[in-house]
């Protein structure tokens, strides 16, 4: 009989997926996920391949799962910390602060992208996990216009612009000594853009 870990199915499970987890995050950026396997990935985390197939059924399915679980424990963080500030203008530093130290603590993995290394459907259930992020800054957004704290302009127009403006990888790949610069000057200028009210 298969070695349980932890004191429960349940508590069994969750130590699985956390290996596993762990295994794929540092595979998938010292490798890329093309030359992943399943088998190697299970050896890796110190579990059958059975237990590995029971959890995971293939490569995809993996993949899906890990973003999903990375996807969910950000958005857990960036809610708390967004929370935790009472102004708008507070509220919207502190989203473009973690956005941009997460990007910076996350490197691309090689290889081919998600998006053609993945099927149409997985991909959405990747992407779908923005939403949350999204629909965290939309709120900020109209709430700070109600407030008067700037002007009131459509989210869905400014939401992309931000969003594109915190995406861009060559913010934070530079060196380490200067990214607490480069996160405040990201923060003014954002604040700037959509016409915030400074305190």
């Amino acid at each position: 009989m298969p070695k349980i870990l932890g004191e429960s199915l349940e508590a069994h499970r969750r130590e699985v997926r956390s290996r596993v987890f762990d295994v794929l995050r540092a595979q998938l950026y010292e490798r890329g996920f093309d030359a992943i396997t399943l088998a190697g990935v299970a050896s890796a985390a110190g579990v059958g391949r059975t237990a590995l197939y029971n959890h995971f059924p293939d490569k995809e399915s993996l993949l899906v799962a890990f973003v999903e679980d990375e996807a969910a424990r950000y958005v857990t963080r960036l809610t708390e910390a967004v929370e935790a500030q009472a102004d708008p203008v507070d509220r919207l530093a502190t989203f473009v602060r973690l956005q941009l130290r997460v990007l910076a603590e996350y490197h691309m993995p090689p290889g081919a992208a998600l998006a053609s290394a993945l099927a149409p459907a997985a991909y959405r259930r990747i992407s779908a996990h923005a939403d949350p992020i999204t629909g965290r800054l939309r709120a900020i957004l109209t709430d700070g216009a109600d407030l008067g704290r700037w002007p009131a302009e459509d989210p869905d127009v400014l939401i992309p612009m931000i969003t594109a403006a915190l995406g861009n990888r060559t913010l934070v790949d530079g060196p380490a000594d200067q990214l607490d610069d480069v996160v405040e000057a990201a923060v003014r200028f954002v604040l700037r853009a959509v016409g915030a009210a400074m305190a």
